[in-house]
């Protein structure tokens, strides 16, 4: 029954059922990639693998428990000696999600007792709590439940007296914690007497108060330590102002935070550039109210949020979309072992995303992470970060260059300027081909440099990209074997000079066609995150630039061809008249490719600029 989900790098949950649209295949849509994916209403864990509740048996889901409980256990026998199997039953209106356990009924804050049995696996599972397998069970599903049936396995060092205990989720928001059962003892115990508290009191949460005015981002730099994006923005006047402050007094550290959202904003604290063991605040708002949450990031996965009140001086406001909360913590928290010791040096990351009916999703773009360590307790700085690794922007600066640029260059130059660079260059070679050659390997090379560079910075694999590596696999592969196929070009007259020809041109226009469609799809990851919707305009302005200027020679090609024609029929001043139709025809040519070259040039710039801004 763990836990709301925040999706930071990389937070999110890691993952029940988010896999399926944060990595579906982007489309070519003029929004960005929002992986948002409603999960079961229950639980974060509708499969029921909550061991972690083990301990103190309350799903961590931000809210309250109910008080009353409506559920009930019962046993079919009240006495039980070691080695004995008594029949549990769990009880009630429906209910999605429980955990069920049998503790020492003088101890009921000590482990686990005994083993359970199941009696229906379909809606029951035996859980591992402290190492030891079947010392609790839950639900396997969040399917809707009336009653739950399970032996439960007396042990032969068992206490005098035994009592099962069971938290019961009705849905997110409603649930309840350490139902109490029926109390059963052993025949020679002597009798019962219920202790003074039968649960554990749960933490009452501190009091929270209402921010007056926004944040200032004034003392930043003098008296605060601020992460501002964009860096000089002050959340006093600028609402889209992503701002957080932290202002050592003592042996505390007071945390300001603020940003446009309609769900969350939250920032942690981490020892790399990766989520994961990091140490995370939230500020959650629903129903009219922002709660403030602590939490930690385990691996990969969902946030483990923290219940106990490490928080002091909690305060938040709403106005105009924006989401400010602030909160005092102590720098150090020796009680808390999962929360870090303040002054030390850390990446801070940032993420807003969405929220409803108190569960939080994956953020909607992807974190803000300063671009080195930094330690908030120490001398006041203001600085800023990035939303995108350096690797992944120079992956897409080097696809962009070699395929917006050389590529396409070279295709004009081999298809359309044989006749006006025919003369021989180096190695006797026609000009045009030296040309086409250069650029070529050009964009053999830039590919084969910037392919390795998401390896690089994911240490593998991403499962998480959708189709574009796959595709980006296929233009690597082509890239490389098309200069392949060029050093087996029979001579000129040969009879396999055809074949290969189309060969060529076959291998060559699948690699652009391909090219062009995985950038689409890079360019909507969240991992470069660019500006949308002016990468899809700018991206779709390069293809029918390209196209456009193919057609325009297509066309004037064959009209010097049909007036080269005319002139041959008419037999008047042939030599003088092709000379000079060629010409004009050489001049043409070299003007749109020039002017080309300058359009291409100016894509890139585009799709550069918007990538050293991310």
């Amino acid at each position: 029954m763990k836990a709301v989900i925040l999706y930071f790098n990389y937070i999110c949950r890691r993952r029940v059922l988010n896999h399926h649209l944060e990595m579906a295949a982007p489309q070519f849509t003029l929004s960005v990639l929002v992986c948002a994916l409603l999960i079961c209403s229950v639980t974060a864990y509708p499969n029921g693998r909550v061991a972690r509740s083990c301990a103190g048996m309350i799903p961590q889901h931000n809210h309250s428990p109910q008080s009353d409980p409506v559920h009930k256990i019962t046993v079919s026998q009240m006495k039980f000696k070691p080695g004995d199997q008594i029949k549990v039953t769990l009880s009630g209106p429906p209910f999605r999600g429980f955990l069920l356990e049998a503790r020492n009924a003088e101890d009921l804050s000590g482990p686990p007792i005994g083993t359970f049995t199941l009696i229906d696996s379909d809606s029951s599972q035996i859980l591992t709590c402290e190492d030891v397998q079947g010392f609790a069970v839950s639900h396997t599903s969040s399917s809707i439940k009336t009653e739950i049936k399970v032996y439960w396995n007396a042990p032969s060092s068992a206490p005098d007296h035994v009592q099962f205990l069971a938290t019961v989720v009705q849905k997110y928001k409603i649930y309840w914690v350490k139902i109490p059962g029926p109390v059963i003892s052993q025949p020679s115990a002597p009798p019962f007497t219920t202790p003074e508290a039968t649960t554990q009191p749960l933490t009452m949460a501190p009091s929270v108060s209402h921010l007056t005015k926004p944040f200032s981002a004034s003392e930043c730099g003098n008296k605060k330590f601020c992460v501002r994006s964009p860096l000089n923005c002050d959340p006093e006047n600028e609402p889209a102002c992503v701002f957080l402050s932290f202002t050592r007094e003592n042996q505390s550290v007071m945390v300001e935070m603020s940003g446009p959202s309609d769900g969350y904003v939250s920032f942690a604290f981490s020892h790399d550039q990766w989520m994961g063991d990091d140490d995370a605040y939230l500020c959650i708002y629903e129903d009219q109210t922002v709660y403030i949450q602590p939490s930690y990031l385990t691996g990969r996965s969902y946030p483990v949020m923290d219940s106990r009140g490490t928080l002091e001086d909690m305060a938040w406001r709403l106005a105009d979309g924006v989401i400010q909360c602030s909160f005092r913590r102590n720098i150090t928290l020796p009680e808390a072992k999962n929360r870090f010791v303040l002054n030390e040096s850390y990446y801070i990351f940032y993420a807003e995303g969405a929220a409803h009916d108190g569960r939080i999703f994956r953020h909607s773009q992807q974190p803000l992470i300063t671009y080195e360590k930094y330690n908030v307790t120490g001398t006041p700085q203001n600085v800023g970060g990035s939303r995108s690794s350096a690797l992944l922007k120079a992956h897409g600066a080097l696809m962009f260059v070699a395929w917006v640029t050389t590529v396409s260059t070279g295709v004009l130059v081999a298809r359309f300027f044989r006749s006006v660079w025919s003369k021989a260059f180096f190695f006797g070679q026609a000009a045009w081909f030296q040309v086409h050659r250069m650029l070529m390997l050009a964009t053999s090379m830039l590919t084969c440099v910037a392919f390795v560079l998401p390896f690089v910075y994911r240490a593998g694999w991403s499962w998480r990209a959708g189709y574009h590596p796959y595709l980006g696999c296929i233009v690597m592969t082509l890239a490389v074997l098309q200069p392949l196929l060029a050093t087996f070009r029979p001579p000129l007259h040969d009879p396999r000079r055809q074949v290969f020809n189309w060969t060529h041109w076959s291998v060559g226009t699948a690699a652009r066609i391909i090219a062009v469609a995985a950038m689409f799809l890079g360019m909507d990851l969240p991992g470069l995150d660019l500006p949308s919707p002016q990468k899809t305009y700018a991206m779709m302005g390069f293809v029918v630039w390209h196209i456009g200027t193919e057609v325009i020679l297509e066309i004037h090609a064959y009209l010097l061809s049909r007036k080269v024609e005319i002139l041959d029929d008419d037999r008047i001043q042939i030599l003088q008249s092709l000379t000079v139709a060629e010409a004009e025809g050489h001049v043409f040519k070299k003007v749109v490719l020039a002017v080309y070259i300058c359009g291409n040039v100016t894509f890139l710039m585009i799709f550069l600029s918007a990538i050293s801004h991310v």
